[in-house]
């Protein structure tokens, strides 16, 4: 079983100018490694009887791969003397990074997903370093051994459960200073998966939405609490304030610390309000049904559409702006994450429920009841159900959790106006 602790550090101001040096020369390394990668990639992927009969043709070389660009480090060395004041372990989990970044934008991870081309790191996008190899006595009192860093401060404000080892140290800056994450891992507990069979009785089907955050099937409403809404105003005054500064000032730098902070300090309330409700509701039911929603493609940017003369016409952007902000300070798949997080943690389970038609449909009768997005009550035709649209939806994401199955018909606008009731 693997679990990972954080703690601040109080490091001095020698050891902090140190840490940020170190961030500033990684990052440089990180980005001239990738550059290296896309030079051959871009030299590379093309194949010879692709290429124009007429074309330059590059000097081959060998691809830089992993184990190529780690020996290099030694010539990097050589050449900048001032590497050499990093950890070696620490500059070669920079080509670690370099080398899987990489290798999810070209082939992909091990579930089949690719994400965008790799960007460069600009100044202070460069965050974190790790110890892959750390002392296991590093911790002594209230400080923590770095390897050529030395003993930092640190507020240990709870300890690790027995029989756990470190294994990495990772140091990350953020808004308010920085943070070291161990990893701690104890082979002894096997990781756990609950042999849980859902009924009707140890189960709970859950609605996600930006009115009602979440929606359950035992009738509970709980709204979100919109913290980046209610800070916005304070944010877009320290913004203005900040562009009002001269670019490079030190009141410019102080503004933008203060803006970063209260960032910070919202991600961390709805953070905390993730927790709260998870662990709300897995105190009502071992098994919790939630939609498997894919909030990236909800939140897309709307396509632009062009005209016969060539110019664009309005296709809905300026409206959808308000919704994906919405979405956004929800948290969606955050949440979704933190209550399956939580679930394995306490030996439970969160499954995944296919959202399509679970909107559509009755929960008492099963019927097809088509609604468009302003209908916020459900009223079946068919049974004569009238309830919260939100809690018909939970409902019945429980019962299709459970093996019912939905017909997944299209249906035309005459034809929901012609089986539509008043409610």
């Amino acid at each position: 079983m693997r679990i990972a602790y954080q703690y601040k550090l109080l490091p001095t101001t020698e050891q902090k100018a140190r840490l940020n040096n170190w961030l500033s020369m990684l990052r440089h390394c990180y980005n001239w490694m990738l550059a290296d990668r896309f030079d051959w990639y871009e030299q590379n992927r093309c194949a010879v009887n692709a290429c124009p009969l007429i074309c330059h043709l590059p000097s081959l070389r060998e691809q830089p791969e992993y184990y190529r660009q780690k020996r290099s480090l030694v010539q990097l060395k050589q050449d900048r003397s001032w590497y050499k004041d990093i950890y070696a372990d620490v500059l070669q989990d920079c080509v670690k990074r370099v080398k899987l970044t990489f290798q999810r934008f070209v082939s992909g991870d091990s579930k089949g997903g690719r994400s965008g081309k790799p960007r460069f790191k600009g100044r202070n996008r460069y965050r974190t370093f790790s110890y892959p190899r750390i002392k296991q006595d590093c911790i002594q009192g209230n400080k923590i051994i770095l390897p050529k860093i030395g003993a930092v401060k640190l507020r240990l404000h709870r300890s690790w459960p027995p029989g756990f080892t470190i294994k990495t140290a990772s140091v990350t800056k953020k808004a308010d200073g920085f943070y070291v994450t161990l990893s701690l891992e104890d082979k002894s507990i096997p990781d756990f998966v609950p042999e849980i069979t859902p009924n009707k009785k140890n189960s709970i089907g859950i609605d996600l939405g930006l009115e009602k955050i979440v929606s359950t099937s035992t009738g509970e409403l709980i709204l979100p609490p919109k913290y980046f809404r209610a800070s916005q105003d304070k944010l877009a005054r320290l913004q203005q304030k900040a562009n009002e500064k001269k670019k490079g000032s030190r009141a410019r730098k102080l503004l933008d610390r203060k803006i970063a902070k209260l960032h910070q300090k919202i991600a961390r309330q709805r953070k905390q309000f993730h927790f709260e409700t998870a662990r709300w509701l897995l105190s009502k039911a071992d098994v919790v049904f939630v939609e498997d929603l894919s909030v990236k493609n909800m939140s897309r940017r709307c396509k632009p559409k062009q005209g016969e003369d060539g110019s664009y016409l309005p296709n809905g952007q300026s409206r959808k702006v308000g919704l994906n902000k919405s979405f956004a300070d929800a948290g969606l798949s955050q949440f979704v994450d933190i209550l399956s997080y939580k679930a394995e943690k306490a030996g439970l389970k969160v499954i995944k429920v296919d959202p399509r038609g679970t909107s559509q449909h009755c929960s008492n009768c099963l019927n097809r009841v088509p609604k468009e997005l302003f209908d916020r009550w459900h009223c079946c035709y068919h049974c004569g159900l009238i309830l919260d649209r939100d809690l018909n939806s939970a409902e019945l994401i429980k019962k299709v959790g459970l093996g019912a199955s939905l017909t997944l018909k299209r249906s035309t606008r005459k034809g929901r106006e012609a089986h539509a009731v008043p409610c």
